[in-house]
């Protein structure tokens, strides 16, 4: 049996050599079966840290592996869109072993040595074991119908995925493009799935943000991008409810909320009131649009928000706003933005009476 406080214990020690330990693992692992690069992008500065938090989310649960196989299955069918197959997990494994005994130094021996192998060995099988009973394409390829340029740093691209892509309303899908190949970063569709197929991304710019970069400075309409399979049940509507929703948006973090309106709005509608918040009256870049949608439906109300005073806008940010007009107790709010902010908006709504559970937010990762 596993001992978790010790693989713990280990962990800890490993990690607090901080970027080292990412560089020896994929050093360890190109070096030793060069074959397994082609599945890495050109640069890795990106990657090397997404090794680390995966390892870190492993080995916290390691002593409850029914809490995380959720995670592992979905991480083991996401990595068929890197070509990721069974016969590469003995090599991940033993670079990772080669890594541990590397940074452990003289506590390495040989029962730690068997705890991480029989760890790994077992994480390895489920994620496997997920990748291959999967029926649905490892990346979906979708042409670029439209590139809407809304302001200096951000986009709405109109795409259209070749065969059906099967995702819900607040889910989201990784995206790489052919001008960052293999470098993929998540956006949420800003819309319900649509009879035609077509998906809506808004895209910000992020500072050292290759992906984005790419989708708003250089993708064109006649593009083709790739997409991941559909992740995310954070910001899943229940639809059996009644209950009014107030959704709580910063930033690009409209993109799955505005979704969720769409939803309501195709089933069955039901009170929403959106407060959406930037910091200037420039960076709300789908005001129109959302303005024409509150016009349209009468169980629809929009607030927008800018820290700096705007006329015909509220001033201040989307969670005190709410709490300050006393929309929050009653309401199953959904929160999307900033990971600070989605942070702050979870102690502030406690403190305002509402409860943990009918707060929604995504915690899988966070948008480019």
């Amino acid at each position: 049996m596993v001992d978790a406080d010790r693989l713990k214990a280990n962990w800890e020690l490993v990690a607090s050599h901080g970027g080292q330990v990412p560089l020896f693992f994929y050093s360890t692992l190109f070096l030793t079966h060069p074959e397994t690069r082609q599945l890495f992008p050109v640069s890795m500065a990106g990657q090397r840290d997404k090794l680390v938090r995966a390892l870190g989310a492993v080995v916290s649960s390691v002593d409850d592996l029914d809490a995380v196989v959720p995670y592992l299955k979905q991480l083991g069918r996401d990595h068929r869109k890197f070509g990721a197959v069974r016969d590469h997990y003995p090599a991940v494994g033993a670079a990772l072993l080669a890594t541990l005994e590397h940074f452990s130094g003289p506590r390495w021996d040989q029962a730690l040595a068997k705890d991480w192998g029989d760890a790994y060995g077992l994480v390895a099988q489920v994620m496997a074991d997920a990748a291959d009973a999967e029926s649905s394409p490892a990346w979906w390829d979708a042409d670029v119908v439209a590139h809407d340029r809304r302001d200096l740093e951000t986009a709405v691209l109109t795409i259209k995925p070749r065969q059906p892509l099967p995702y819900r309303a607040g889910q989201s899908v990784t995206v790489t493009s052919p001008h960052r190949p293999r470098v993929w970063r998540h956006y949420s569709p800003a819309n319900a799935p649509r009879p035609d197929g077509t998906i809506d991304l808004h895209v910000r710019m992020a500072e050292a943000g290759d992906v984005s970069t790419a989708l708003v400075d250089l993708t064109a309409p006649g593009d083709v991008l790739r997409l991941g399979p559909p992740v995310g049940d954070g910001l899943r509507l229940d639809e059996t409810s009644d209950r009014r929703l107030l959704l709580l948006a910063g930033g690009t973090g409209l993109a799955p909320l505005k979704a969720i309106v769409d939803q309501v709005a195709s089933t069955r509608p039901r009170p929403v009131t959106l407060y959406w918040g930037a910091r200037t009256t420039a960076q709300l870049y789908d005001l129109d649009q959302l303005r024409a949608m509150a016009a349209r439906h009468d169980w629809f109300e929009l607030s927008a928000c800018v820290e700096e005073p705007a006329r015909g806008l509220l001033t201040g940010n989307p969670v005190d706003l709410s709490v300050r007009h006393g929309h929050v107790v009653g309401s199953e709010v959904y929160v999307c933005g900033p990971t600070a902010m989605v942070v702050s908006a979870r102690k502030v709504l406690v403190e305002a009476g509402v409860d943990t559970g009918s707060i929604h937010y995504e915690t899988y990762g966070s948008q480019e």
